[in-house]
């Protein structure tokens, strides 16, 4: 099941979302689908070429609810289930004209969604032996962030914040025009007690001070091993504490065995393969 934070509505613009899409492929209209006869009607199955955890159903369905409700889908996986090569993902009937219009929109978001589940679980088992939550960034293609949000959650990680409006960062340059680490904390004494507020920290110095003035949820910018195999012993459960910048697959490993309570990396939705998807037609008349 999807590692979802219910608190956040990742479903909220799917509608808004496939629209502009769908309006970015068929601007005036689907030309090439009109020289079909409009009472024409076919039968589309869907399969992957390759081993995907899947992600995107509600888009897919969205697609084409939109153009023509009265096409009928029919699932056989779930978002977030494991499928392999050559399974079928689902089938649309109903009038062809629709479904040629719909196919590559639909494919897009289902590819792409799923190369992110894809990737994110890649990452996820790598780490599945030890108590760190791995999280997504704010690095997401345009246009698509709650929905590769939830192909995280889809590929067994976690949510970060999901932008600028729900949660505090307070990052390098941001304490420098506060005038500091203690001034920054304390500028936030006013707000809402349900907004976490996180601090970014360059050393094992920055992270005392940031300790010392209540800190609970801090990022740990780009510390080596040791620094964060030392943090986490000085931070000793007073702070959540989170490793973030220029983690790989490579060393993702070594770096949640330091005991650190998360890792965010903005490879989980930016550096993906898009899934290789087919999709077969039978033609009725």
């Amino acid at each position: 099941m999807p590692n979802l934070d219910t608190t956040k509505d990742l479903f909220a613009d799917l509608v808004d979302t496939v629209a502009r899409a769908l309006a970015e492929d068929c601007g005036t209209g689907d030309i090439t689908a009109e020289l079909i006869d409009i009472e024409t009607t076919a039968n589309a199955a869907v399969i992957t070429r390759e081993k995907a955890v899947i992600c995107g159903r509600p888009w897919v369905t969205e697609v084409f609810r939109q153009l023509d409700p009265s096409l009928t889908l029919d699932w056989l996986v779930d978002d977030g289930d494991l499928v392999a090569p050559n399974q079928l993902l689902f089938t649309v009937t109903g009038h062809a004209r629709q479904i040629l219009t719909g196919e590559r929109t639909a494919l897009n978001f289902l590819q792409t969604l799923s190369g992110t589940a894809t990737r994110t679980r890649h990452y996820s088992d790598l780490i599945k032996h030890t108590q760190t939550r791995l999280l997504d960034t704010r690095k997401t293609l345009p246009g698509l962030r709650t929905a590769q949000k939830w192909a995280v959650s889809c590929g067994g990680c976690y949510n970060h914040r999901i932008g600028l409006y729900d949660a505090f960062l307070i990052k390098e340059n941001h304490i420098i025009a506060c005038d500091g680490i203690p001034k920054a904390l304390r500028s936030t004494q006013h707000v809402d007690a349900n907004i976490p507020i996180q601090i970014e920290v360059e050393s094992i110095p920055q992270l005392k001070e940031a300790l010392d003035h209540g800190a609970k949820l801090i990022l740990l910018d780009n510390f080596t091993l040791e620094a964060m195999r030392d943090a986490v012993q000085i931070a000793d459960g007073r702070a959540l504490l989170e490793a973030s910048g220029g983690i790989t697959l490579e060393s993702i490993v070594q770096i949640a065995e330091t005991g650190v309570d998360r890792i965010s990396i903005g490879a989980l939705t930016k550096d993906i393969d898009a899934i290789d998807l087919s999709m077969r037609f039978k033609f009725d008349n």
